[in-house]
């Protein structure tokens, strides 16, 4: 993620090992070399969720029977890790350790394909306290589906995530095996390209996420889908609601989520996150829809421009000023931090995050998403995404 910006259609330098753990773009003027980080250095740190409940997270190993696999060998079958991020309780929380951003197995690869030096006790810890009991409520929740850019992993957007998850959502995030980092609890590491050859498709990850929805609706049938059997945190089972759920991706996960709303009725409103909209999606949508654009803006790419016309429902495009492609995720707030270890000039770090300021940045990756679930999946409707904002100047509506 780290590393240089790939073909359309996948993600640009992204994540911590894309942005922050990852050699600055040939264009810029890279140090000479990446100086290691001292050992008593503190973790980089991400934005605290502003919702009322605390956040509790699990990780579910995750077999699609449905989708054979033959880069795992002959009866293989489609294998994914997962996250699923809820409202904890607010009594049992504070006794459950905080979830790391990344495994260490996983986190270790992004770190040596991009070759920086950097200890893995740097890497950022999430407000998620692991194996925390879901919060009591008189009600099923709203679900949230998160698929992540090429060369990425399923932590890359953790700021919205919790943020969610905060607020009273269960969102269920997945690695794309072969298209990123990603850990098995045997301790297997599956890095980019280590399967088909031609690589993963954007309808590849929307397959993967329609398997999700499955498996968030095993959840709320009272189904534990984790293929080893791994004992769930108290009350997630029977919490989620089968019927109101969502989808939000970014980059080529943006488009993913495009092109899994056209195929999967289920899903009920989505977002995308600068998604090149690539190749072109053709088919109309008729349901709510939010585009958070910066680089595949529809002034300058097709993809963005002819799916737009396709959107027959509720439909927004915004875009934030000085964002770029690695902008709207935690990159915008780990580079910069990452940055003061590696040695790395402001224009460096401008041409990975360009010049939203991170503190603004993680506010407006905060409200919008919210704001778009609130309304389309809770119906609570605000005024955040009627048009600009006076608490958002940065944020411009493309008409």
């Amino acid at each position: 993620m780290l590393g240089a910006a790939v073909a359309l259609g996948a993600a640009a330098p992204l994540g911590l090992a894309s942005g922050a753990f990852a050699a600055a773009p040939s264009t810029a003027a890279a140090p000479a070399s990446p100086r290691t980080a001292a050992p008593g250095s503190g973790r980089l740190t991400l934005p605290e969720p502003t919702g009322p409940y605390p956040v509790g997270t699990v990780a579910l190993h995750l077999r699609d029977t449905s989708r054979p696999d033959p880069s795992a060998g002959p009866g293989a079958f489609r294998e994914l890790m997962a996250a699923v991020w809820y409202p904890a309780r607010n009594s049992d929380a504070d006794s459950h350790p905080f979830a790391p951003w990344m495994t260490d197995g996983a986190l270790k690869a992004f770190l040596n394909d991009a070759g920086f030096p950097l200890p893995l006790s740097l890497a950022p810890l999430t407000s998620g306290r692991l194996g925390a009991p879901v919060h009591r409520f008189g009600h099923r929740l709203p679900v949230v589906v998160y698929s992540h850019g090429s060369g990425s992993h399923r932590a890359d957007h953790t700021i919205m995530v919790q943020e969610l998850a905060s607020h009273g959502y269960v969102v269920l995030t997945v690695d794309h095996t072969y298209d990123g980092y990603t850990e098995f609890p045997d301790g297997r590491v599956i890095t980019d390209g280590m399967g088909p050859a031609q690589g993963l498709y954007p309808r590849d990850y929307a397959a993967d996420a329609r398997f999700i929805v499955d498996c968030a609706q095993e959840l709320a049938s009272g189904r534990n889908p984790d293929v080893d059997g791994k004992a769930l945190p108290d009350g997630l089972l029977g919490a989620l609601d089968p019927l109101d759920i969502g989808m939000f991706g970014w980059s080529k996960g943006g488009t993913a989520t495009a092109i899994a709303m056209t195929a999967d009725r289920r899903i009920r409103a989505g977002i995308s996150i600068d998604g090149p909209m690539l190749p072109l999606i053709t088919t109309d949508l008729d349901r709510p829809f939010l585009m958070m654009t910066a680089v595949f803006t529809r002034a300058k790419e097709k993809g963005p421009a002819d799916f737009w016309t396709h959107l027959r429902g509720w439909r927004r495009d915004i875009q934030a000023d000085g964002a770029v492609h690695a902008s709207y995720g935690d990159n915008l707030v780990l580079i910069p931090q990452a940055a003061k270890l590696l040695g790395m000039s402001q224009q460096q770090v401008q041409q990975m995050v360009g010049t939203l300021d991170p503190d603004r940045g993680a506010l407006i990756q905060q409200a919008y998403p919210l704001a778009f679930f609130d309304q389309h999946l809770r119906h609570r409707r605000g005024q955040l995404l009627d048009g600009p904002s006076s608490k958002f100047p940065e944020v411009t509506f493309i008409p």
